[in-house]
């Protein structure tokens, strides 16, 4: 089995792996607890097409996805506030505007790539190192950020018009925080895969939430169950020869499946 660790894009797809799974969750239990969930889809689509820009303008996809998802987070986040357009409209809008931008730049590009097949659903051989050291510095400054306005996040995500009456910069931490959710899903590319980011970010926290359990217990119980999919989805996706994203999500998926048999058993 230690074979494994032999092959050098192995070791970078753990290292990439083990940093995302422990960043996600704290992005993903406030994407949950403000019911915003739809958000990591529509940026996740905002990033296909910067990784199609990329693809075909030789840059690195990373940086221009990175690029359009943050660009497009606080352009959402200002049509929520200016409160002209519904948010679920506004994510709708960038969704689809997004999504059809990428189909030009491809069509363009002259059609899909083995490349950007490799972005849509995450294979392990595309992360390069430099990607591992942007994954470490980006997911870092999400962890230091995070830890930071702790406080002022937890008290937002429960009660938003509290936390104004309070005197809190709701609009600031807002836009602060789907910014770090952009970063957290560009970052996200190379291992999941842009079709399957939303359930990176989601099912670790509404799994670690069925445990009804303390808000930093259900915390450390999404940082488990990510790290532990993503390690094991990594080393399976090898042996199989199969996507890498989706052997992760199909993990997560049934860690949750196993988690609400218990629950019902237990209720019985």
């Amino acid at each position: 089995m230690f074979e494994i660790f032999q092959y050098g894009f192995i070791v970078r797809g753990l290292e990439a792996g083990i940093l995302i799974g422990l960043i996600a969750p704290l992005i993903g239990i406030f994407l949950v607890l403000r019911r915003y969930s739809l958000i990591a889809d529509t940026l996740a689509h905002v990033s296909l097409a910067g990784v199609a820009v990329g693809l075909l303008f030789k840059i690195n996809p990373l940086w221009t996805a990175l690029g359009a998802s943050a660009l497009s987070s606080i352009a959402i986040e200002r049509l929520r506030i200016s409160k002209k357009i519904y948010g679920e409209t506004a994510l709708s809008i960038f969704l689809s505007g997004s999504l059809a931008l990428a189909v030009v730049i491809i069509g363009l590009a002259h059609g899909f790539s083995v490349d950007l097949f490799s972005y849509l659903f995450g294979s392990i051989i595309t992360v390069k190192q430099t990607d591992v050291f942007l994954i470490f510095g980006l997911g870092a400054l999400i962890a230091i950020s995070i830890l930071i306005f702790y406080k002022e996040l937890v008290y937002i995500a429960f009660d938003e018009e509290a936390a104004t009456v309070a005197g809190l910069p709701v609009k600031l931490f807002n836009t602060l925080f789907v910014l770090l959710a952009a970063i957290m899903i560009a970052i996200s590319i190379p291992i999941i895969g842009i079709l399957l980011i939303s359930a990176l970010l989601v099912l670790p926290t509404i799994t670690a939430l069925q445990l009804k359990k303390g808000f930093k217990t259900t915390l450390l119980w999404a940082e488990i169950i990510s790290i532990f999919s993503i390690i094991s989805g990594i080393i399976t996706s090898f042996y199989l020869n199969i996507s890498s994203g989706g052997t992760i999500v199909l993990i997560m998926l049934a860690i949750f499946g196993v988690v609400l048999l218990i629950k019902n058993y237990d209720k019985k």
